[in-house]
């Protein structure tokens, strides 16, 4: 089974883990997920992001932010405890290809973690790459140093001025826009209110816009339905069809209806999976 080799607390809520998972360590490529389960015979399957690969080392790194109980039972192993089912990667692989104007990546609050790989790959294709670095305050920003390490210019922004400046992502994101080189392609990673301003910003200038959704997710190979979304007219499944969709044609009013959809029963299902862990927990 996967074994957690390195734990770090990024933020008050933020984690990030190094698992062994050899297979999908190389043959991981940027964009990519992958899907946790913590137990063998029970438990919710959780989808993350692979924010960092290491073939040689046969590892991957995920980051992840505590919301419901299986990222809070997550957040509590330690190094040395073993994952029971971890499946991937899944998903399409980002689109990479050398571009003669800039490539500009922004990642909003815990988006910024799989960025990190997108930002690697654009750089290792040629592209000069431009970051912009969102979160409310500067305690909450991560994992800079990967991402100053393979961009040519970093602009960070914090909603109360505490680090970089004080703006949201796309104050700098149209400046880029309305400049003399203007970016080739933008890729918006985040909250999807964010990705959805992000979006409207760049649709005035006709610049390519890609956006990497997080839905509601269950098996991961496009058969539950659960997150499916409306992509210019079309039914799509981000498991499967993404999760990366051109944002101008994303419905992000009606996906964000649909995250939504479940708030209720999730608050009780998570419940229960508490009470399970305590049972058990109790047993041992």
């Amino acid at each position: 089974m996967p074994k957690i080799i390195m734990k770090n607390q990024l933020s008050e809520n933020v984690f990030r883990m190094r698992l062994t998972a050899p297979l999908i360590s190389q043959e991981r490529k940027a964009g990519q997920f992958i899907i946790l389960q913590l137990d063998k015979d029970w438990g919710e399957r959780i989808p993350l992001t692979i924010a960092q690969a290491d073939p040689e080392g046969g590892t991957i790194d995920l980051v992840f932010q505590t919301l419901g109980a299986t990222t809070r039972k997550l957040s509590q192993l330690n190094e040395g405890d073993e994952i029971a089912n971890l499946l991937g990667p899944l998903g399409t692989p980002t689109h990479i290809q050398k571009y003669d104007r800039p490539v500009v990546c922004v990642g909003g609050g815990i988006g910024v973690a799989p960025m990190n790989p997108i930002v690697e790959a654009h750089k290792k294709a040629g592209n000069r790459v431009i970051s912009i670095m969102g979160a409310r305050s500067k305690e909450l920003v991560i994992m800079e140093e990967e991402i100053r390490s393979n961009s040519d210019e970093v602009i960070i922004c914090t909603d109360d001025g505490s680090y970089g400046r004080k703006s949201l992502v796309t104050e700098p994101l149209k400046e880029l826009c309305e400049s003399d080189e203007p970016p080739a392609e933008v890729i918006a990673i985040g909250p999807p209110i964010m990705m959805k301003f992000c979006a409207l910003t760049t649709k005035p200038y006709n610049v390519k816009t890609t956006v990497s959704l997080n839905t509601i997710m269950v098996d991961g190979t496009g058969m539950c339905g659960g997150c499916r979304v409306n992509i210019g007219g079309e039914t799509k499944f981000v498991c499967v069809d993404g999760p990366e969709f051109d944002g101008h044609k994303v419905d992000f009013d009606n996906m964000m209806k649909r995250l939504n959809t479940y708030k209720d029963q999730e608050t009780e299902h998570n419940c229960r999976l508490e009470a399970a862990a305590d049972k058990l927990e109790a047993r041992q």
